[in-house]
């Protein structure tokens, strides 16, 4: 006997249609890691090089204090000042010993937190560049994110599935028709040898009419499932939104905020050298002297920390608005291709995966073809 369902209250077509967008909020979610991944591993990046860069200035700030202080002790000996201003030197030198150090733990943590990510320590990193980005305004970023940002695309098919599985749910209330066909061979119980050979084909329709109320309850709980489904769309537009507008407005922030500072670099450079020429002469004291380079120090350090700032926000922007993928970058690296896993199996009948994930560049212990193994994390 055989029986194929030709009709089953559409079932099958919305539970293909379903699965289809599960399939595509699935593909978005991943974009949604690689980006994830890589905005991690630029702000890993960065934040080693502004730790280095910190540390450089703390080192040099320590031995130009070292200077200071055997110079002030120098002037102690032959009675020009006073051990006050020793003791000022001391302090402001056993400061920058903290510095010093402050930085150099950062810079550890920095440089264990960027191992984790890629996998090894880093050599010696350029200092990157701001990225430059498809977008140049604000209201542009905000936009292109509600259009392009992974999570909202993932949101809303991942609604659009829950509005399919309403539908299969709403299926069980309708009729259901299929064809059996069964054919049958009958001997003579008398022992002559002949025997009878027949078949029927029959239509059977099935029209559900009281199920317990079960599903109705399906049909509710999927309803109910769909308006938590599009209040997550909300949600993440809302969310991508925030994240466009607050990044740029930091990004214009922050490239102000160096233009600025390097201004301020200038002038307290010239402060410094201007202080300690006329303590020279008697009119500034040694704390004067203090006091102008660490407000240098400062300055160069802001400096410092503003272009990490201008450079993180580009690549924020850059993933708000979903263009932070190996793609988008033109990173020159194998990448798993997910359309062409997704073909090769859209239509699989039967099979374990194991030729699909060849073709989309997946080896059998789940690692990506042709890649160079000493460069992945132990």
């Amino acid at each position: 006997t055989l029986s194929q369902p030709i009709y089953s209250g559409g079932r099958v077509i919305d539970e293909t249609r379903q699965a289809k967008n599960l399939v595509y909020a699935a593909r978005a979610q991943l974009l949604a890691t690689e980006q994830t991944v890589f905005l991690n591993v630029v702000n890993a990046y960065v934040t080693v090089i502004t730790d280095t860069q910190v540390l450089a200035l703390d080192k040099n700030n320590q031995t130009v204090l070292e200077r200071q202080l055997q110079a002030t002790r120098d002037q102690f000996n032959v009675g020009e000042i006073t051990l006050t201003s020793v003791a000022q030197a001391q302090a402001s030198l056993a400061q920058a010993v903290e510095q010093v150090a402050v930085a150099q733990g950062n810079l550890q943590i920095a440089r264990e937190n960027f191992r984790q990510l890629v996998g090894d320590y880093p050599g010696n990193l350029t200092p990157p560049q701001p990225l430059a980005l498809p977008v140049t305004s604000k209201n542009a970023a905000a936009q292109a994110a509600l259009a392009n940002n992974p999570n909202v695309v993932a949101a809303k098919f991942a609604d659009a599935a829950s509005k399919d599985a309403i539908d299969v749910a709403f299926s069980a209330l309708l009729p259901v028709i299929s064809v059996q066909a069964s054919g049958y061979t009958q001997s003579d119980p008398t022992g002559a040898g002949t025997s009878t050979r027949g078949g029927s084909v029959l239509g059977q329709l099935t029209v559900p009419l009281y199920q317990g109320g079960a599903e109705y309850s399906a049909i509710r709980a999927a309803r109910a499932k769909e308006q938590q489904s599009f209040a997550t769309v909300t949600d993440q537009q809302r969310t991508v939104f925030a994240q466009a507008t607050q990044a740029w407005e930091a990004l214009v922030a922050s490239r102000a905020a160096i233009v600025s500072t390097n201004a301020e670099i200038k002038a307290n450079a010239i402060a410094l050298d201007g202080t300690e020429r006329e303590e020279i002469v008697g009119t500034r004291t040694t704390l004067d002297v203090l006091n102008a380079q660490q407000l240098l120090l400062n300055s160069q350090v802001q400096q410092v920390q503003n272009i990490a700032t201008l450079v993180n926000n580009s690549y924020t922007i850059a993933a708000a608005i979903g263009r932070l993928t190996a793609t988008d970058l033109g990173l020159p690296v194998n990448q798993y291709d997910d359309l062409q896993y997704y073909h090769a199996v859209k239509y699989a009948g039967f099979g374990t995966g194991e030729s699909a994930d060849s073709n989309a560049g997946i080896a059998p212990n789940g690692t990506l073809l042709h890649v160079n193994q000493s460069q992945v994390a132990p």
